[in-house]
C-alpha cells in the first residue's frame, strides 16, 4: 500500500483537506473573533456613553418629559437606535421614526435608574471616586441642590480661600459639585502642601441651610429605619458619615457679607455633597476641632460590626426614599442597530467548537469519499494496463484493454493497443520471415544436394550443362545472402554510402544498358527519354553503386512483370521547389492491386503465395530500395492501376553534401566494399 498510487492519492487528498479545513476554520474563527471582540468593544463603550447620559438625565429631572432630544442626538452621534420604554414596555421615546421602527428586543439593554445604577455599565464613565457601592448614581443629589444665593456665598468665600493659597505660593482651582457646593482643589493634589498656611475652611465646610433641611429629613428617615430594627439613632454629617454623638445640630448658617468673611483655606480633597461621595462607606469620625486645613474624617470598613452593617443598609434606604421623587422613574433602554436587531455575541464556547469540528469532519469525510471514488476510477484502468502488459511478458493471447474515457489514461490505453498490435505485427512479420529465409535458402540448397547426390550416384554426368546449373543455384544462393546482409546492415545504421556528385542521367543509361538484354529476350522495349526543359534535373550527390543497385532492382522487376511488347522507361526530373530529385521507373505490366500495394516494400511479401520462380523472386529486392534510398536521405513510393501498370519513383534529396550522407549510415567498415555493384545480376531482387 506505501507503494500503491491510490494510497498516495488518497492520503495527499485527506491531508490537503485536513490542512485546508483546519486552515480555514483557524483563519475564520480568529478573525472573526477579533473582528466581534472588536466589534464589542466599541459598542460596549457606545453603550455605556449612551447609558451614562441617559442616566444623568434621570438623576435631574423627576419625570421622562423632554427625553426625545437627548435619545435623537445619542442616536445620531452613535449611529445606533435608541428607545426608551417604561417597565410595562410603554414607549417614552424612540430614534427610529414610528412607520420604520422594527420591533423592540424581548431583552432589554440595560434598566436605566438613578437611584440603581448598573456597575458594569457605570464603570465606563465613572469618576474619580468610582461608582457608590449603594448604586445610587452621584448626580441624584434631590433636595441638596442648593439654590443661587447659596453657590454664590459660597463661590465667593471660595474665590478668597484660593486667593488666601495663591499668597502662599499654592496653587489651587474651585471645582463645583453637582450640588452646586464648590469646593477648592490643590493643583497637583498634594494636601500636605497647605500644612502651616493660616488658611482656614470652617465657613466653606459648614452645611448651609438647604443642607441642613435635608440632612436633617435623611436622618429623620434613617433614624425610623433603626428604631423599627430596635436600634438607636445617628447623627448624619454633609458627607453622610455618621456618628453617635448627641451633640445639637446648628440650626443656623453664620452668614458673613462678603468684606467680613474670614479667609478660608480649602480641604485637603474635594467635598462631596450626598449622592455624589460613596454612602457605602460610611464613616464614624470624632468630633474635632479644625485646623488649618481640615481632612475628611476617616471612613471605617463596611461591615466591620453588625450595626454598621445595619446603618449602612438604613441609610442607603432613606437615601433612595428621600431622592425619589427628585428622579425619572426607571425605564428600559433597548440599543440596537437601524435594522432592530442587536449585536451578537461571538466566542469559542464548547458548542462553537463542537460545530466547527463536526464541518470539519463533514468536509473532510466528503474529501476522503470523493478521492476514493476518483481513485478507484483512476486505478482501475491502470490494473487493466498492468495485467495486459503482464499477459504481453508472458506471451499470452491478449486482448485489447477497454478504452472508457478520453483522457490522459483513456490515451494511454489506446496507446498501449497501438503498441501491444504493433508488436503482435512485428511477432508475425518475424515469424513469416524466419520461415521465408528458411525457405529461400532451403531451395537452392536442395538443388545443389540433389545435383550432387546424382553425380554421386552416377545418375547424372558432370558435365558443363551440370556445372552451369549448379553455379546458377550458388549464384542464386549468394545473392539471397547478400541481399540479407545489406537489409541487416541497414537495420542496424551500419550501411556506408560513398557519397560523390553524380550525373543521373548517365547514371539511368548505364542502369538500361546492364538490363537491355534481359529486356530484349523478353520483348520489352527499355527507354531513357531526354530530362525535361521545363523540369530540370538539380545536382545530385549520392553513392552511385548503392543507387545503380536500387534502380536496378526496380528495372528488373519492371520488365520480369511487364509482358512482351510492353515499355519500361526510366525518367530523372528536378521536384517543382526544385529541393529533390525524383527518378520514375514505369512499366506497362500487369499492375499492383490496391490492398496489396501498401505491403510492396515488406521483406518477403510476394502477392503470388505460391513463391514460385516463375512468378516472383525471393522478395527482398523492394525492401532494399527502400532503405537505400532511406540511407541517402529519400524515399520510395509507388502508384499503379490494375490491368496498365506501375510507377516507382524513388525521390533523393538535391546538393546534399558527401559528409551529410556518411552520417546517414552508422559506423560500418569504412574500407569493407558494399554488396551489390554494378556488375550484379538483374535479377537480384524481385518485385511481387
Amino acid at each position: 500500500m506505501r507503494k500503491s498510487l491510490f494510497a498516495r492519492l488518497l492520503t495527499v487528498s485527506a491531508l490537503v483537506a485536513a490542512c485546508s479545513v483546519a486552515a480555514t476554520a483557524w483563519l475564520a474563527v480568529q478573525t472573526t473573533s477579533g473582528a466581534i471582540l472588536q466589534e464589542q468593544g466599541q459598542n460596549l463603550t457606545a453603550d455605556a456613553r449612551i447609558y451614562h447620559s441617559l442616566l444623568g438625565y434621570a438623576a435631574a429631572h423627576p419625570t421622562w418629559d423632554g427625553v426625545g432630544k437627548t435619545v435623537r442626538d445619542l442616536a445620531e452621534q452613535s449611529g445606533r437606535r435608541i428607545a426608551l420604554t417604561t417597565e410595562q414596555r410603554a414607549p417614552l421615546a424612540d430614534s427610529a421614526a414610528p412607520e420604520k421602527a422594527a420591533a423592540l428586543p424581548e431583552q432589554a439593554s440595560a434598566i436605566v435608574d438613578p437611584l440603581s445604577v448598573d456597575t458594569a455599565l457605570a464603570a465606563e464613565n465613572a469618576g474619580p471616586s468610582g461608582t457608590p457601592a449603594d448604586r445610587v448614581d452621584p448626580r441624584a443629589v434631590g433636595p441638596f441642590r442648593l439654590p443661587a444665593a447659596e453657590r454664590k456665598a459660597l463661590l465667593q468665600i471660595a474665590d478668597r480661600g484660593v486667593a488666601c493659597l495663591s499668597e502662599s505660593g499654592i496653587a489651587s482651582d474651585v471645582v463645583r459639585t453637582e450640588s452646586g457646593r464648590p469646593v477648592i482643589q490643590v493643583v497637583g493634589n498634594d494636601p500636605d502642601r497647605l500644612q502651616g498656611t493660616r488658611c482656614t475652611t470652617d465657613v466653606l465646610d459648614t452645611p448651609t441651610a438647604t443642607e441642613r433641611k435635608a440632612l436633617k429629613a435623611l436622618n429623620q428617615l434613617a433614624d425610623a429605619c433603626l428604631k423599627r430594627q430596635d436600634r438607636s439613632g445617628v447623627e448624619l454629617k454633609l458627607d453622610l458619615s455618621w456618628g453617635q454623638s448627641a451633640e445639637p445640630v446648628p440650626t443656623a448658617v453664620p452668614t458673613l457679607p462678603p468684606t467680613e468673611a474670614p479667609r478660608t483655606a480649602p480641604s485637603s480633597a474635594p467635598r462631596t455633597a450626598p449622592g455624589t461621595a460613596s454612602e457605602a462607606a460610611p464613616r464614624t469620625t470624632p468630633t474635632e476641632t479644625p485646623s488649618v486645613m481640615p481632612r475628611p474624617a476617616p471612613a471605617p470598613a463596611v461591615g466591620t460590626s453588625e450595626d454598621d452593617r445595619a446603618i449602612a443598609s438604613c441609610v442607603g434606604t432613606a437615601r433612595r426614599e428621600q431622592l425619589s421623587s427628585y428622579v425619572a422613574s426607571p425605564a428600559l433602554l433597548f440599543i440596537s442597530d437601524t435594522g432592530g436587531a442587536t449585536v451578537p455575541g461571538f466566542d469559542l464556547s464548547p458548542a462553537n467548537t463542537a460545530r466547527i469540528a463536526g464541518a470539519a469532519a463533514l468536509v473532510l469525510a466528503l474529501t476522503v469519499g470523493a478521492s476514493v471514488l476518483v481513485g478507484a476510477r483512476l486505478v482501475r484502468p491502470l490494473r487493466a494496463l498492468t495485467g495486459a502488459a503482464q499477459r504481453m511478458r508472458d506471451v499470452e493471447d491478449t486482448a485489447p484493454v477497454l478504452v472508457t474515457a478520453d483522457n490522459e489514461i483513456g490515451r494511454l490505453a489506446a496507446a498501449f493497443n497501438d503498441m501491444s498490435a504493433h508488436r503482435a505485427r512485428l511477432e508475425a512479420q518475424r515469424k513469416a520471415m524466419v520461415s521465408d529465409v528458411a525457405h529461400e535458402l532451403r531451395t537452392p540448397l536442395s538443388n545443389i544436394r540433389g545435383w550432387l547426390e546424382a553425380a554421386q550416384d552416377g545418375v547424372a554426368d558432370p558435365d558443363p550443362a551440370f556445372i552451369a546449373s549448379l553455379h546458377e543455384e550458388a549464384v542464386q544462393l549468394q545473392h539471397i545472402i547478400d541481399d540479407l546482409q545489406d537489409l541487416a546492415q541497414a537495420d542496424a545504421g551500419a550501411l556506408r554510402l560513398h557519397a560523390e556528385p553524380v550525373r543521373i542521367e548517365e547514371l539511368l543509361g548505364q542502369v538500361a544498358a546492364a538490363h537491355q538484354a534481359r529486356a530484349e529476350t523478353a520483348g520489352v522495349t527499355l527507354t531513357v527519354p531526354p530530362a525535361q526543359p521545363d523540369r530540370p534535373v538539380p545536382a545530385l550527390t549520392a553513392d552511385p553503386v548503392r543507387l545503380r543497385q536500387a534502380i536496378g532492382n526496380l528495372v528488373s522487376n519492371a520488365v520480369r512483370h511487364t509482358p512482351s511488347g510492353g515499355t519500361v522507361t526510366l525518367r530523372a526530373y528536378g521536384s517543382e521547389p526544385g529541393d529533390a530529385v525524383l527518378v520514375d521507373v514505369t512499366d506497362t505490366g500487369t499492375g499492383i492491386p490496391a490492398a496489396d500495394l501498401a505491403h510492396v516494400f515488406d521483406r518477403f511479401w510476394r502477392a503470388e503465395k505460391s513463391r514460385s520462380r516463375r512468378t516472383g523472386g525471393s522478395g527482398l529486392g523492394l525492401a532494399i530500395v527502400r532503405k537505400l534510398a532511406e540511407a541517402h536521405g529519400g524515399t520510395a513510393t509507388a502508384v499503379s492501376v490494375p490491368g496498365e501498370g506501375s510507377v516507382f519513383t524513388l525521390r533523393l534529396p538535391a546538393d546534399r553534401p558527401a559528409d551529410d550522407l556518411a552520417k546517414g549510415s552508422s559506423n560500418g567498415s569504412a574500407n569493407g566494399s558494399p554488396a551489390g555493384s554494378a556488375g550484379s545480376p538483374p535479377d537480384s531482387s524481385e518485385q511481387p
